[in-house]
């Protein structure tokens, strides 16, 4: 077999995230939704907890399938359920909106989780020498969708409505996604780029199988680490207007504040992972949730363009995290079985997802995130510990 051009893969892989990335948007969508179905609005912010938990568990299933069945036909099958997902959403009536929960976060929920897995191991497999530069980029391009289409979303909402406006997406994503699914492929068994030679360590020699990693100590400290460093996004992601508009932002400057947090995510999975090739992995995780701290107190007290900055940084954090930890995850446990690996590490990810957001909402029923943000700075000091703790890529992996 020829190897085909890996930044042709790359672009395809980054376009498939792009459009992806949109299933984060449910702030942009949630008022304009509840309003045309006659919905609690309390009932329709849940729509984004229960898609963060299918969109994990599509990167379980994406991750296992595509180190089955090979990337193609797995993120063709993500990108029909994105498509279908979409556009179902279209046809819910005041009757029954809470078929919201099976179409957008249910249905397009498990294909952004499938398509997300199963793009990321493909590309991780053409850039051995550039793995943290490749995951870097095709996950800043999910981050990047919000920059896109929130204001594209806000504009075809009030311009033509929501079932029109969840065709239209509906129709576009399942054309482009299906259409560059059919270049994600892996490379030839035994593909090096040229001119690259690896660096022949006794991990690197090993390819761990999903049942091995759960019996390494490295696996529990990554997947755990990776749940006590992003609470202070998922406390935020439901309520970055509203918070925002509450903390003294207009209603135009609370949904610019979602364009900056798309900006800002995007630029950390980027170069939160350039970096990571520079100065390690471990210390760029420690540097995330450092940051993450900082901005979690600051958010205490945060109101107008402190605001703004807290959750640009938070942010960046949230999108660095993305692109690091897959990179620390192949370079642990090897890229033959990254996807499920991959996939299993992220349980994590949906663990602080449902967890936090249920906490943050017994806590601020009051109406103060004050012990919300104090909860996710703890949160990361836990998680600058558990980075501590762990192994290096190139040292032998110790069985619990």
């Amino acid at each position: 077999m020829k190897a085909k051009n890996r930044y042709i893969i790359l672009t395809a892989g980054m376009v498939i995230q792009l459009c992806a990335g949109i299933i984060y948007g449910w702030s942009v969508f949630r008022g304009p939704v509840a309003a045309h179905l006659n919905w609690d609005a309390g009932a329709a912010a849940l729509t984004s907890s229960v898609m963060l938990a299918m969109f994990v568990i599509g990167i379980i299933l994406g991750g296992w399938a595509q180190d089955k069945l090979g990337p193609m036909k797995v993120t063709l099958a993500g990108s029909i359920l994105i498509g279908m997902g979409m556009a179902c959403t279209a046809l819910i009536t005041r009757d029954a909106p809470w078929l919201v929960y099976l179409t957008y976060s249910g249905i397009a929920g498990l294909g952004v989780g499938t398509v997300y897995m199963s793009t990321i191991a493909a590309v991780q497999k053409w850039f051995p020498d550039r793995r943290g530069f490749a995951s870097g980029m095709i996950v800043c391009a999910f981050g990047f969708s919000l920059v896109l289409f929130a204001p594209l979303a806000k504009s075809l909402l009030s311009g033509l409505g929501v079932p029109n406006t969840f065709l239209i997406f509906g129709a576009s994503f399942l054309v482009v996604c299906g259409i560059c699914s059919l270049l994600i492929q892996n490379p030839p068994e035994g593909y090096l780029p040229k001119g690259y030679t690896p660096v022949q360590t006794s991990n690197m020699k090993r390819q761990y199988s999903p049942k091995e990693i759960i019996k390494t100590k490295q696996f529990y400290l990554l997947l755990s680490a990776l749940c006590f460093t992003l609470p202070a996004y998922f406390i935020l992601n439901p309520a970055f207007i509203s918070l925002g508009t509450d903390r003294g932002l207009s209603e135009g400057l609370a949904l610019l504040g979602v364009t900056l947090t798309g900006i800002s995510s995007a630029g950390g999975r980027l170069g939160v992972s350039w970096a990571s090739d520079k100065i390690g992995r471990k210390a760029a995780m420690v540097s995330i949730a450092v940051i993450i701290l900082c901005a979690s107190l600051l958010m205490t007290v945060a109101g107008g363009v402190l605001f703004l900055l807290c959750i640009m940084l938070i942010s960046l954090g949230f999108g660095g995290a993305a692109s690091v930890y897959s990179a620390m995850t192949a370079e642990s446990f090897g890229t033959k079985y990254g996807g499920m690996n991959f996939g299993l590490v992220m349980i994590g990810f949906g663990v602080s997802a449902l967890v936090f957001q249920n906490i943050s909402k017994e806590l601020t029923a009051g109406g103060s995130y004050t012990s919300s943000f104090v909860l996710a700075a703890v949160t990361c000091v836990i998680a600058i510990i558990l980075v501590s703790l762990m192994k290096n890529p190139d040292k032998n992996l110790t069985k619990k």
